[in-house]
């Protein structure tokens, strides 16, 4: 059997192509792995649970003995131990086990919300 002469760059031309095509494509084209689309996913949803968990926390405040008090203790505390102070009150603990980074995140969502 004989292959036209042609055939080699012809395929040669197609492999250099494809490459190209993959280089282009993950570096300006917005084509990502499996891993970096979950990793994102993950953070999208983080971010989700803590907008919707975040009133429920203000509500949890809000209701609770002494809340003057308290919001003029979150008020006086530093920016950036709000959360903290949120999250030892125990207002940022809701329903179900949360994970300890998501606890802080709800704490300083709510602590953001509360103060504004």
């Amino acid at each position: 059997m004989k292959i036209p002469v042609e055939t080699k760059p012809a395929l040669w031309g197609a492999v250099v192509g494809a490459v190209a095509l993959a280089i282009v494509g993950f570096s300006w084209g917005g084509w990502v792995t499996g891993g970096t689309s979950e990793a994102s996913a993950a953070q999208r949803v983080n971010a989700a649970v803590v907008t919707a968990l975040a009133p429920f926390c203000v509500e949890k405040f809000q209701h609770s003995t002494d809340v003057a008090t308290n919001l003029e203790a979150l008020k006086k505390a530093q920016s950036w131990s709000r959360g903290e102070f949120v999250e030892k009150g125990g207002w940022a603990t809701l329903l179900g086990s949360q994970s300890p980074e998501r606890v802080a995140a709800i704490a300083s969502a709510c602590a953001e919300l509360l103060i504004a």
